[in-house]
């Protein structure tokens, strides 16, 4: 079976053009796409690697490049959302609470909207609930279990594994063992996933 493990961060700026754009790719593709919160910020920080705190010219290039990218794919994209957001990682812990539970890609796609296009912090609680309500879930529910001890392991676990692959950003795609990180890498992902021998490497 072809499979891309998709790592990714609630709160990673160029996530938003493969939240936006990579499940409708692999589907394409006959790949299946596992959606994999972690804490991205953990290892950067770990890793020493911080790319835009008091970097400004990296800054707006960074946001100009995002918008350039925005168009040439068709994702929406109305001006800079705020940044950084989800400074407790809630909406990270709500995600992989999703992932489990089959919603990932309907809970982060979600997210990424109210972040991008609403300009609202998705980590921020009274954003979480609208979020939820409007996906048709019991917001306290899925609030009380994603600040549970399981998932906050399974968001650990999943940080741990991206860890133990070398993963250093988001968005970053996993083939086997093999690390393409990036939004312009998610099409030699896709190739490499359904290159033969991929499945078996």
């Amino acid at each position: 079976m072809h499979r891309i493990e998709f790592f990714y961060f609630i709160g990673s700026t160029y996530t938003y053009l493969s939240v936006s754009r990579a499940a409708d790719l692999a589907a394409r593709e006959g790949v299946t796409l596992d959606w994999r919160p972690f804490s991205v910020r953990t290892l950067m920080r770990e890793q020493k690697n911080i790319p835009f705190a008091d970097k400004p010219v990296k800054m707006r290039y960074m946001w100009r490049d995002l918008e350039r990218r925005a168009a040439r794919f068709g994702v929406p994209f109305s001006g800079i959302p705020p940044y950084p957001i989800d400074a407790a990682e809630l909406a990270n812990h709500v995600a992989t609470l999703a992932a489990g539970e089959g919603w990932g890609r309907e809970f982060t796609q979600a997210a990424y909207r109210r972040w991008f296009l609403d300009k609202q912090d998705p980590g921020a609680v009274e954003n979480l609930r609208s979020i939820l309500v409007a996906l048709g879930r019991d917001a306290d529910d899925c609030l009380a279990r994603a600040a549970a001890e399981p998932t906050k392991q399974a968001y650990l676990a999943a940080t741990d594994r991206a860890r133990a692959l070398g993963l250093f950003g988001s968005p970053t795609f996993v083939v086997g063992a093999e690390i393409f990180w990036g939004d312009d890498r998610l099409e030699d992902a896709l190739a490499w996933c359904r290159a033969p021998g991929a499945a078996a490497a």
